[in-house]
């Protein structure tokens, strides 16, 4: 087999060694149009997980690297004069230069050719005289470029500058230093990889960048202008650049790996942002995946699918961290005016890959301090601390999200609702929120939706309230009311999801005569002020129905499509009128049913509103106008924010992820101040603490974990050994409250090895 490797960095050395190695008849050439002093960057950091690998798949090349590795266990963050450390971490880093002629003579040794200073073939001519051609030629691959229809491209610019550097420094422990200038907030990310010498990354947002000057300087003058400005750091030491340029971080994503027998691999494939270190280590176990697949696999093309399909879910799940990372640097500002060990928190936990749990088991007296620092009693996770809203104390910081159910008639909440909500009241949850109830009939989304605009609704609900009040030790119940706008007169979900109804459709109205689905959905009447004014008060009326029932907090819902939230979003409002055009027209309607209802709704109970922060969509809702929003709603008496996304039009192509709306609820609250509830895919309640403790949420509203399990709340004090009043279980279930034993399934365990 004849094998062809564009691009000697790390990646493209590491595959061809494993290759040659695996198999001593295989001819491999690799092609490196530089040279290894022309390296770019200074140290790379490996993972045990990669090094492990390296051990296994080579042991002679990771007895090599070992002795060159400089290891640490810290992290310290330096912000306002005062520096957090986080111990447990356990890094190793070496030189990269280093590490390329390691690779280099490993593969001289098994018969690799290796060219440097040496442009390769293009792919397609290597492709007709060899039998597997690797593409290893990083995030500017020319060889994706000339194949962009084959592999999809999708590069996607950020928009902080950076800079990779080097310092004369002796570290030990990766160190995040914040700087707050005249110019903005600038950050350098120093790692050492030898024991005299230190990565140094020096980044900020664009704005800053060309504010600072640094848009004029050459590679001298930035670097005489950031020794300058981390001079408390630096200690007097120089800095080093290798023709070093500031520049853009490019996320590189392709619908396809390969084309033929071309594959691609690294960062030619995909890229990952520096701050969680993933680039060298996601190049190198491809390199293992691939010769790994085409030792398996009986022909290439099997093996270059396996390859990827083994690789993907890897790599997406490594790039969903590396932007949550990015994105909060780039959001770095908001961030600043946290207390010092909430930022040193929030920092740690940026990626959403390390956690509230994650860092206990790494460094306990930190993730204590921590804790106290926000306020949890000693022995209390964060998540059952506490919180306040006007004149109701929520015992816990869990609430059960709005889902809706579709069993009413009529309009009526029953038995089911009753049993639904008043069994995750005893399940621990601090506040039970129903489902969208609708101010009108006509406001319904499905002819199951439920209702409060008559009296025996009013006397249903309180049913449930009273319920919840009575048995659910101390849980607190919300009402979320809503109107289901052009978003109506549709199927039971498991019918049908916003499928017309077969018959009996009830007319829809909206901002617009825009249908949600063209040609599926009615063509919804456009309301006329006399009809917006009879819904606010439709809902106002609801509201103080609600305030009789008995609940102890109210939610309007601006989101998700329905009438108020297809106001808000320019998609979905074409209006002309004093209720459209821009976003101080489209938030008129809104505002004004949030003012009939909190004059209505007692002064000692809190009111929320839930908001699509996000439209998922070109030209939709953004998360400016998102923050924009949020200080209306605050200033018109909303208590907090619930901060959803998405779901106002059908088109939307939501960043679906672990915690993926989050971002949104963090933002709002650390640029407004607003107490916020966090929604979107958080289904542990290690993410439950991570969130709080990090300052990103107030509450976390969690819905399909509910689902599968009512008790999810006291499950997951029991889970973390806590059994203090916020959580308390129904005297009825007391017994309950230890996990029942089950059978044993480990067998002895051999005490002695015998040789012979």
């Amino acid at each position: 087999m004849r094998i062809a490797v564009i691009g000697g960095g790390p990646g493209g050395l590491y595959a061809a060694a494993l290759l040659k190695r695996l198999d001593p008849a295989r001819s491999v050439t690799v092609w490196e149009r530089g040279a290894p002093e022309d390296s770019f960057g200074f140290g790379v950091v490996f993972s045990d997980e990669t090094l492990g690998g390296i051990a296994q798949a080579d042991p002679v090349l990771h007895a090599a690297v070992q002795r060159e590795f400089v290891r640490w266990q810290d992290i310290v963050i330096h912000h306002r004069g005062r520096s957090a450390r986080s111990g447990g971490h356990g890094f190793a880093a070496l030189d990269r230069r280093r590490l390329l002629v390691l690779l280099a003579e490993r593969c001289r040794d098994l018969g690799v050719q290796v060219h440097v200073r040496t442009a390769a073939p293009p792919a397609a001519e290597l492709a007709a005289g060899y039998d597997l051609v690797v593409a290893a030629d990083g995030a500017r691959s020319a060889t994706r470029g000339a194949h962009a229809e084959a592999f999809g491209p999708r590069l996607t610019p950020h928009d902080c500058r950076y800079i990779w550097l080097s310092a004369e420094l002796p570290l030990d422990a990766f160190r995040f230093e914040i700087l707050e200038t005249p110019h903005g907030v600038m950050q350098a990310h120093a790692y050492p990889y030898r024991a005299d010498a230190a990565t140094f990354i020096v980044e900020m947002t664009e704005e800053v960048w060309r504010r600072a000057g640094f848009d004029t300087l050459d590679e001298a003058g930035s670097i005489a202008a950031c020794e300058k400005l981390f001079a408390r750091l630096l200690d007097g030491r120089p800095l080093h650049g290798n023709r070093s340029r500031w520049q853009h971080f490019t996320t590189v994503v392709n619908e396809r790996w390969r084309d033929g027998s071309t594959v691609l691999l690294g960062d030619a494939a995909h890229t990952a942002h520096f701050s969680i270190g993933s680039g060298t280590k996601l190049a190198m176990e491809d390199a293992l995946a691939l010769a790994a697949c085409l030792r398996e696999h009986p022909d290439t093309a099997t093996a270059l699918a396996a390859y990827e399909a083994e690789r993907r879910p890897v790599v997406a799940s490594t790039q969903r961290a590396a932007l949550a990372s990015l994105e909060w640097f780039e959001r770095l500002a908001q961030y600043v005016d946290q207390p010092p060990l909430q930022f040193a928190f929030n920092l740690l936990t940026r990626s959403r890959r390390v956690t509230h749990d994650n860092l206990r088991l790494r460094d306990r007296a930190f993730t204590d301090t921590v804790e106290a620092s926000f306020g949890a009693p000693p022995g209390t996770p964060p998540m059952f601390t506490p919180f306040s809203l006007r004149g109701l104390t929520l015992r816990n910081r869990v609430v059960v999200s709005p889902m809706d159910m579709y069993t009413a008639i009529d309009g009526m909440p029953g038995d089911f609702h009753l049993v639904h909500l008043g069994g995750r009241a005893l399940g621990g949850a601090g506040l039970v929120m129903t489902e969208m109830v609708c101010v009108s009939p006509e406001g319904r989304i499905t002819p199951g939706c439920t209702g409060l605009w008559n009296d025996e609704q009013e006397a249903a609900w309180r049913r449930v309230a009273g319920f919840v009040h009575a048995s659910g030790q101390g849980a607190a119940i919300g009402l979320q009311l809503g109107h289901s706008g052009r978003k109506g007169s549709t199927r039971l979900m498991w019918e049908g999801i916003d499928q017309p109804l077969p018959d009996g459709n009830w007319p829809v109205a909206a901002p617009s005569p825009l249908p949600y689905r063209p040609g599926v959905n009615q063509v919804p009447h456009a309301l006329t002020p006399a009809e917006l004014a009879r819904i606010r008060d439709q809902f106002a009326a609801a509201a103080e129905r609600g305030a009789r029932a008995g609940f102890d907090l109210l939610e309007l819902h601006c989101a998700h499509g329905y009438l108020l939230s297809s106001f808000l979003s320019p998609l979905t409002n074409h209006r002309t009128d004093a209720y459209g055009g821009d976003l101080t027209g489209r938030l008129r309607f809104p505002l004004e049913v949030l003012d009939a209802v909190r004059r209505v709704w007692p002064g000692d109970r809190p009111l929320s509103v839930r908001i699509s922060a996000t439209d998922w969509a070109p030209g939709g809702t953004t998360g400016d106008d998102a923050v924009h929003i949020a200080r209306a709603l605050a200033a018109h008496g909303a208590d907090a924010v619930d901060v959803s996304t998405g779901q106002v039009v059908p088109d939307e192509a939501p960043a679906y992820g672990r915690s993926y709306q989050t971002p949104f609820a963090d933002r709002i609250r650390n640029e407004t101040g607003l107490p916020v509830i966090a929604v979107g895919a958080i289904s542990s309640w290690d993410d439950v603490n991570s969130l709080l403790l990090a300052g990103r949420a107030d509450l976390c509203a969690l819905a399909r974990p509910h689902l599968y399990d009512p008790h999810w709340t006291l499950h997951a004090a029991a889970e973390q050994g806590y059994e203090g009043p916020a959580a308390p279980w129904p005297p009825s279930y007391r017994a309950g409250r230890r996990p029942p034993p089950i059978g044993r399934t480990d067998a002895p365990k051999p005490r002695l090895t015998l040789d012979g």
